[in-house]
């Protein structure tokens, strides 16, 4: 008897293939699809995270400044400044025609302190009457402009060459640029002179680039020159509103964001407004918000980058004191 055995064989069909290639597919969009949204969120997460911390040092740098408004180290009054022959005149940063602006703390024939000058929501034809040294078209206009004047924070131990100091013996004060002062100088301490005027440039790098930054001029270098420091990219606005001390308690009264020279001789405190943006648009998020600050054209950017203001409030001190003294 012969008996054949027949050995069963067994396999994928092609539905069980179809269902298995289907599957795979799914999974493997879903990992991309993770792998993507995550890839974004980490890119825009640091995009933010750079946004406000570029946004907080530009504040850090504003408020100590303007906090430091009018140090003049030993001395309350800034008229007792007289200028050395020797000085340099260099390359102002004043109105047009009035030369060694840079170098004085208060206005000729009067004493009226520049120790705080500012343009409020300045245009282009505003900052090149106030500020020579900032460029035609350099100036983001509609934002606030404000210069500062004071010596640095601590006594120079070493004169830089070139450089300008304020010497002073606690009564009177001389400017003068480094090695050394004219014949008639006085004796004292010496600190660095420090004139600094903070605005919003149109760009970063180049003409264009489209990256409004918050920068500054800084009197410094070989002449001695104003010359530009910027400080943080993404910042679209600046506004400051000055608290004026109309009653001589040392305390503000009033808050004003375009005060007078006049007016700024009772300056007292100061509430800072940054608007600050990515440098970088987010393809999934609109913008459509509005942003009110100060006395700023409302803004409605209608774009895709992230927004944010920061705001803090600043105490000058020097002038403070002044005021507290009734000088």
């Amino acid at each position: 008897m012969h008996h054949t055995s027949n050995k069963l064989q067994s396999g994928f069909t092609m539905v069980e293939l179809m269902v298995a290639l289907a599957l795979s597919m799914t999974l493997s969009i879903a990992v991309v699809s993770v792998f993507v949204n995550n890839s974004h969120s980490f890119t825009q997460d640091d995009n933010i995270a750079r946004m406000q911390d570029d946004a907080r040092h530009a504040l850090r740098e504003i408020a100590f400044d303007l906090s430091m408004a009018g140090h003049y180290a030993e001395l309350h009054m800034p008229d007792v400044v007289t200028q050395d022959g020797g000085l340099a005149i260099g390359v102002d940063c004043g109105p047009a025609g009035e030369v060694n602006w840079m170098y004085r703390t208060v206005v000729p024939g009067t004493d009226d302190a520049l120790s705080l000058t500012a343009v409020d929501n300045a245009s282009n034809a505003d900052i090149l009457a106030a500020h020579s040294c900032i460029a035609a078209g350099e100036l983001l206009e509609g934002t606030d402009v404000v210069s500062i004047k004071r010596v640095v924070g601590s006594q120079s131990a070493v004169l830089r060459n070139g450089g300008i100091y304020l010497r002073t013996n606690g009564t009177v004060g001389l400017l003068y640029r480094s090695p050394a002062p004219g014949a008639a100088a006085i004796t004292g301490d010496d600190w660095e002179f420090r004139p600094t005027i903070y605005f919003i440039r149109r760009y970063a790098n180049v003409p264009g680039d489209g990256i409004p930054t918050l920068c500054r001029k800084v009197l410094n270098g070989v002449g001695p020159s104003m010359v530009t420091e910027c400080l943080a990219t993404g910042i679209e606005n600046l506004q400051i509103e000055y608290g004026i001390d109309t009653n001589e308690d040392g305390g503000p009264d009033t808050f004003m964001p375009s005060p007078t020279l006049a007016e700024m001789q009772r300056v007292v405190t100061a509430r800072v407004f940054i608007l600050a943006r990515t440098t970088d648009i987010d393809t999934r998020y609109d913008n459509d918000k509005t942003y009110s600050i100060s006395n700023a054209q409302d803004f409605l950017p209608d774009d895709s980058f992230h927004r944010r203001v920061f705001s803090t409030n600043v105490t000058i001190q020097n002038i403070r004191s002044m005021n507290r003294m009734g000088l």
